[in-house]
């Protein structure tokens, strides 16, 4: 390893050799930090090629389900000309030149006060880079990475395509690349023969991109398949190390509780027990297997003490309310609403409660000192700040940490925090041994980064024509991004005030006079975060049900008052339309059952139509069809599979348990508890996706704020009761 940096650019041809290569398309204070195994060479800092032919390609963000592992390296091996059954995936290491620019720019423009920034861009590409921003989340992936892996295929392209050249006299610019060769008729070279040369090779200033695109907007096969369905997939939890213990912890039930107490006595009586390690808010036992570890912690009784009032449920909605009543800050406005804002007003009140992450995998990492250096295995949305955390727990240097990002069995937001890496890295230092760490199921649901509960206040006037003449939303809700951000970044200065992203969703995506969208932060007592689909998850639920209140007061039906709302949005009109005819739309009149709802975001827009109904008190949703425009498509089954997800991702939310609060901890401790609807309660999925010529969208949190008030507005029109809160209920 020595002399590899990320300040030094370093090609590896054959077994522990380097040669220095340029290369153009990245700045030189980003670099290249990977490492060639025998036979590889590297060609820039996302491709590997091997002399047996295979081709890895570095993915720099995390594949919790959601298919970027397929989905980016499709791109580059498209504009590369390999063959697919030869590609491989490798994740990126930690480094300037895996930084999600798109995704920096989100946290740095919502939550860094606007004198301590300069230009937007340039800004966040400077914080991107100084703080190895490799963010996995906001939808990002693809809309961040496609134009610099189809420049590096591109350059890896005209290298070889260079290399080729030299060997048959000839221009490489008559050359091609298809299915691993390069090729000039009738002659033809393989990238294995052609890789090391290559790398020696300085590309063009500006490698041509391909006309004529074959891989991407195909269904190929998702890479991460075979390994899942087998169970030869590994995860944080299956790390095994030689001598390892496996830990199970307890925490207080707030950031600023404090352990007092346990029986030392009991711990002395449990067998396969190494150790016990207390912390100054938690307690984890190790042992030589994680059931007797947990089962451990039950007869220690640990107790905590917790300075200040724990909130409960009741605490919770009073500071919303206080919130609400207070002044809110400005995040979107065109002219004065609420001149407009009369007795002929429509008004109403709404409110959504905590939202739990439930990932099927609990938060869960491996961590083993040696040397002086402190290795870690760690399922993490965002790898430096989990690095850096780590660090800081145990007193080590960031260049004596080495993270290795695990596949995650759903992210969802949850992999923002870091707790589990700091944890297993102090217990790993204290005990001697490496240690894996996994968190119960019951501590996940106690001590997750809920998405916050949110109160809102919405106003609107029609003008001439039912067109929205005013609206005012006000939305009390916690600020979660901003202390998404402060956790991971704890020196950035994050304001204070409106958070942009806290109440986005409030504005719906019409045309309309004179409005306004104000923020409330609120402080409720709980940790709060981001959740896919983020803050729009109940502020859509807000604007797009509050849009049926509207057009039931103007008398016309909910998806011709939208269409004739869209203004200049032909993408959304021709979503809604699709939907509507996909979902045999009946009109939304009393007895149907039928809701409609859209939403814009991720530069994606998708309407869904709901059919629900009420069945012995209990919601029903039969069936949800949804049209989406989310742009060119790399791989049409990703896209798929990832609307189908966010559509069953919603449903708890919306018809499940609502979340409770006693004394600082939730009641519902158990994926049983948050009635997630099982397959039985599946509703009927019907798809379609528009084919766009518009850049890629995003997908992933797409299809999750549009579900929720899509069966409220189905509820209002089967039953004639609007439900304004979430977990949607049948009381009055």
């Amino acid at each position: 390893m020595t002399g590899i940096t990320r300040r030094r650019l370093l090609i590896g041809g054959g077994a522990g050799v380097g040669l220095v290569v340029a290369w153009g398309l990245w700045p030189r204070r980003a670099g290249v930090n990977l490492v060639a195994a025998a036979g590889e060479t590297i060609l820039g800092p996302f491709l590997k090629i091997g002399t047996d032919g295979h081709v890895t390609v570095v993915v720099p963000q995390i594949e919790t389900g959601q298919g970027v592992w397929t989905a980016l390296p499709q791109i580059l091996a498209d504009e590369l000309g390999c063959d697919w059954r030869t590609v491989a995936v490798e994740p990126a290491p930690i480094g300037p030149a895996y930084a999600n620019r798109l995704a920096a720019g989100l946290l740095v423009g919502d939550v860094v006060p606007p004198l301590l920034r300069g230009p937007a861009v340039a800004v966040a590409d400077r914080w991107a880079e100084t703080h190895d921003a490799m963010l996995t989340g906001f939808s990002t992936s693809v809309r961040a990475f496609e134009r610099p892996l189809r420049e590096a295929g591109a350059t890896a392209r005209a290298l070889l395509c260079m290399a080729a050249a030299r060997h048959w006299d000839a221009d490489w610019r008559a050359c091609d690349t298809q299915d691993g060769f390069v090729v000039r008729a009738p002659d033809r070279m393989r990238f294995a023969d052609l890789a090391a040369e290559a790398a020696t090779l300085d590309p063009p200033d500006t490698p041509p991109l391909r006309a004529q695109r074959g891989l991407s907007g195909r269904a190929v096969a998702r890479l991460d398949a075979p390994a899942k369905v087998d169970g030869s997939a590994r995860f944080a939890a299956d790390v095994r190390l030689t001598d390892m213990l496996f830990a199970a912890i307890r925490q207080g039930p707030a950031d600023d509780s404090r352990l007092i107490g346990w029986d030392r006595e009991a711990a002395k009586a449990i067998p396969d027990l190494f150790a016990v390690i207390d912390h100054a808010n938690w307690i984890a036992v190790l042992a030589d297997n994680w059931w007797a570890a947990n089962r451990a912690l039950d007869r220690l009784a640990p107790r905590f003490r917790t300075q200040g009032a724990l909130p409960d449920s009741a605490s919770i909605g009073r500071a919303l309310d206080a919130a609400l009543a207070a002044e809110g800050g400005g995040i979107a406005g065109e002219g004065n609403p609420d001149k407009f804002l009369g007795e002929a007003a429509v008004r109403a009140d709404y409110s959504a409660g905590l939202a739990v992450h439930a990932a099927i995998e609990p938060p869960a990492a491996t961590a083993r000192i040696r040397d002086g250096r402190l290795e870690l295995w760690a399922a993490t949305q965002a790898p430096a700040a989990a690095r850096t955390a780590a660090a800081r727990a145990i007193g080590f240097a960031e260049e004596d940490v080495t993270l290795y990002p695990m596949p995650m069995g759903g992210g969802f937001g949850q992999g923002f925090d870091t707790r589990v890496a700091e944890q297993a890295a102090i217990l790993a230092q204290k005990s001697g041994r490496p240690v894996q760490l996994t968190w119960s199921r019951v501590e996940a649901c106690l001590h997750d980064r809920f998405r916050p509960p949110a109160k809102a206040h919405l106003a609107a006037t029609l003008g001439p024509g039912a067109t929205i003449a005013a609206w005012h939303a006000k939305v009390a809700a916690p600020a979660a991004l901003r202390e998404t951000v402060a956790s991971l970044y704890p020196p950035l200065p994050v304001g204070h005030g409106g958070e942009p992203a806290a109440a986005e969703g409030a504005l719906p995506p019409y045309a309309m006079g004179a409005y306004a969208v104000d923020h409330h932060p609120a402080d409720i007592g709980l940790p709060t975060g981001v959740l896919r689909g983020e803050a729009a998850g109940y502020a859509t639920f807000f604007a797009e049900s509050f849009i049926d209140e509207l057009a039931d007061k103007a008398g016309i039906d909910p998806l011709s008052f939208r269409i004739a709302q869209l203004g200049g949005n032909p993408r959304l009109a021709h979503c809604l339309s699709t939907a509507a005819t996909l979902g045999e739309w009946q009109g939304g009149v009393r007895g149907t059952g039928q809701g409609l709802a859209c939403h814009q975001a991720y530069g994606s827009v998708i309407a869904v139509l709901a059919e629900a109904r009420v069945d012995n008190g209990r919601i029903v949703v039969d069936r949800l069809s949804a049209s989406v425009d989310c742009g060119r498509t790399i791989n049409p089954d990703l896209v798929r599979q990832q609307i189908e997800g966010g559509l069953l991702f919603a449903l708890p939310a919306a018809i499940g348990e609502a979340i409770t609060v006693t004394r600082g901890l939730v009641d519902q401790r158990r994926i049983g508890a948050l009635d997630i609807p099982t397959l039985a309660r599946t509703p009927e999925i019907r798809i379609d996706i528009v084919a766009s010529r518009a850049d890629p969208g995003g997908a992933s949190g797409l299809a999750v704020p549009p579900v929720a008030p899509a069966i409220a507005n189905a509820l209002a029109a089967a039953t004639g009761h609007r439900c304004r809160s979430l977990p949607l209920s049948l009381a009055v």
